[in-house]
């Protein structure tokens, strides 16, 4: 058959092969910004300790991650896309629609959100209340529904600091806002009594009403950072009288730049965050193509490795950044090691 009368199905055939033939010599991973400085330090570790090639890893938030992961299988596509939240119903939705079905996911350990200001500036001993009616666009007063009046933090809460309110707060792309939003904004405003005024005003809905608990205020005392943690460090920087949302990781290894604020009279650490104590933490994750297990080379090796108790187990290199070690680690190691995927809808 001459080339001229390849048929397209024929052609896609060859096309295929060839990409087979040609696959990537490294496992490439890509996603959440918390996850981002744990999976470098494996990636590192991996590179020196086997004979594989170095994993690229590259940042750019827990749902640009696995938009990517979801958009096919293939070496054209990621093999490991990392999250500081669970992977919704829609993503895998679009990943089974596009082929993506296989999927292993993989909790590693905890990190906790923090709110943290410049380290000589006031203390802060917050609850989710205070940040809500901070915060929120509307806020009950009176019992009525109004635009948030509070410029400063001592008219939220007598007892916190006459400073002006300035909080920068990750963007939407991020999972830690989803996790800022579910157990800060949401819970401040059930405490605040909020929630059935906001359901009110918004016609009887209930989802409406939620929504409105999350919905931050846009005068431009709460700021939406679409960049990484060190963005909002300098803005902290050149801003002393501000207060930013981070991971707990990096808090920790920042303890020279940033002071941190207690929640619920609880201060965030690794011990407070392992044993429940702390109210803002989360599960951290990275999720894995099974498809790309025999294809591309190391990755179940990458996987393995990830969550081996010299690396994501107490006084592996990940703790000693500021993981909070899984309790359920071996459970982990097992899921890992035999391929377990996850439900798909």
């Amino acid at each position: 058959m001459s080339m001229m009368k390849m048929t397209a199905s024929a052609l896609a055939m060859v096309a295929a092969s060839a990409t087979a033939a040609a696959a990537r010599d490294n496992v490439q991973v890509a996603g959440s910004s918390t996850v981002l400085p744990y999976a470098t330090i494996v990636a590192e570790a991996f590179a020196e300790n086997t004979d594989f090639a170095a994993p690229v890893v590259e940042s750019g938030g827990s749902s640009a991650g696995l938009k990517q992961f979801c958009e096919g299988v293939g070496a054209n596509t990621i093999d490991v896309a990392n999250s500081s939240r669970p992977i919704r119903e829609a993503e895998l939705a679009t990943c089974k629609e596009n082929g993506v079905t296989n999927i292993m996911e993989v909790r590693f350990g905890y990190d906790g959100i923090v709110f943290a200001s410049d380290i000589n500036g006031a203390d802060f001993v917050l609850t989710p209340k205070d940040v809500f009616m901070a915060l929120a666009k509307d806020v009950v007063v009176d019992g009525k529904v109004v635009a948030n009046p509070a410029t400063k933090w001592n008219q939220v809460n007598p007892a916190l600091p006459d400073q002006e309110i300035t909080v920068y707060v990750p963007g939407t792309k991020h999972g830690t806002r989803e996790v800022f939003e579910e157990k800060v904004m949401a819970v401040g405003c059930e405490e605040a009594g909020a929630l059935d005024a906001l359901t009110a005003a918004n016609g009887g809905d209930e989802d409406k009403g939620e929504a409105a608990c999350i919905t931050l205020r846009t005068d431009g005392r709460s700021v939406d950072i679409d960049g990484d943690y060190t963005e909002t460090l300098a803005r902290i920087d050149s801003n002393k009288a501000s207060v930013g949302v981070f991971g707990l990781s990096f808090y920790e290894n920042n303890t020279d730049k940033l002071k941190v604020a207690t929640i619920n009279g609880v201060t965030p650490t690794v011990e407070t965050v392992a044993k429940g104590e702390y109210p803002v933490s989360r599960p951290l994750f990275f999720y894995v193509k099974k498809d790309h297990i025999g294809t591309i080379p190391g990755l179940q090796e990458y996987a393995e490795f990830f969550v081996s108790d010299a690396i994501a187990g107490p006084g592996g290199p990940l703790s000693e950044y500021g993981l909070v070690p899984d309790p359920e680690l071996a459970a982990v190691q097992a899921a890992v090691a035999e391929g377990a995927t996850i439900t798909m809808p």
